[in-house]
């Protein structure tokens, strides 16, 4: 990695080093290229190494977290809250015809059933060896970012798993946690080869449009019309079959065909979570598609703590560089404004 100028640090990092051992066995030692003439100068120079190598892990994008992506994310839980309490929603009541200084106003409401949520601390971290930061002074080359983007990788990755599958020996809810409260739409069956298939691979475009608009309708009739859900989140390999299978002597995809005939559908969105092959985070066993209301309203992924990089710390010939995220998982307000489909 080519050396890049960073003139930036952090000032609790510049105190670890300056305090520690490791930059002072540097100060006019005999490593060649590697003297340091004072302790405060080497520890500004890895201090500087450390901050690049911080920013460029915050700054680092991992698309294929596709929960992160997809789902709004919020921070309203205090991070160091343990327990949060939240409502689930359901409108009760109506309006009528009333006559001239009526009294008896018809009340309407919203109905809340209480739910108990938990936040949880994840961390990893990362670290450098004294001999390889000798390494990167006499090279001239910045320490190894990569370690620091694993970290955060795997940090994504778990809260991605958490929001998809949650955590139930930590009471952790995602999106196909059982008892999620979330409905579950049937899909209609075609015959192929004498078997009975759900699947939209075996399905021509209007068969597809039937099943997506039934799904709305399925909404609708359990709300009473209040939820129009607007996004369709489905299997990647379900959603280049519809974005690349055109319909027969035609120029139009079957994925364009859906956008324009269903009438409430937003957006459609690819996750390979969602695969049946996904088995850490798919607990189903079958390939699955999720319609819901993308809006934080109804539904978002709590993060009351984004991902944080400690001050280092110096443990024995090394430096380590602590990381930790909290996270609530999925908060689910209005359960029926989703729906979850097996079977795509």
């Amino acid at each position: 990695m080519k050396k890049k100028k960073h003139m930036n640090y952090d000032r609790a990092d510049v105190r670890a080093l300056r305090n520690g051992n490791i930059c002072s066995r540097m100060v006019g030692g005999d490593y060649g290229e590697v003297r340091f003439d004072s302790v405060e100068q080497a520890s500004i120079f890895f201090a500087r190494e450390l901050d690049y190598i911080k920013t460029q892990t915050y700054d680092v994008e991992h698309p294929e977290m596709t929960a992160l992506a997809i789902f709004p994310v919020t921070s309203e839980v205090p991070e160091g809250a343990e327990t949060f309490t939240y409502y689930s929603y359901d409108k009760t009541g109506m309006a009528a015809i009333i006559n001239n200084y009526a009294t008896d106003l018809p009340r309407v409401d919203v109905k809340g059933e209480p739910s108990t949520g938990y936040v949880k601390s994840i961390g990893d971290s990362y670290g450098y060896s004294v001999q390889e930061m000798r390494a990167s002074k006499m090279a001239n080359k910045s320490l190894d970012v990569r370690r620091g983007e694993t970290a955060r990788y795997a940090m994504d990755y778990l809260v991605n798993k958490i929001a998809w599958a949650g955590d139930k020996k930590n009471k952790l809810v995602g999106i196909l946690s059982e008892d999620n409260d979330i409905p579950k739409y049937v899909l209609s069956t075609v015959t192929v080869d004498g078997k009975e298939r759900t699947e939209f691979r075996y399905k021509n475009a209007d068969q597809i449009l039937d099943d997506i608009n039934g799904m709305q309708k399925y909404s609708s009739k359990i709300t009473k019309n209040v939820e129009k859900p607007d996004t369709l989140v489905l299997p990647s390999h379900v959603y280049i079959d519809l974005s690349t299978r055109r319909i027969p002597d035609t120029e139009t995809t079957v994925l364009k065909f859906i956008m324009d005939h269903a009438p409430y559908l937003k957006e459609v969105r690819e996750a390979n979570e969602l695969q049946a092959e996904s088995t850490d985070i798919n607990p189903t066993g079958s390939n699955v598609a999720f319609l819901f209301t993308n809006d934080e309203r109804k539904l978002s992924l709590e993060i009351p703590m984004h991902f944080y990089q400690y001050p280092l710390q110096e443990k024995g010939l090394e430096i380590e560089i602590p990381c930790e995220q909290r996270v609530a998982g999925m908060v689910i307000y209005y359960p029926l404004s989703a729906l979850i489909v097996e079977g795509i």
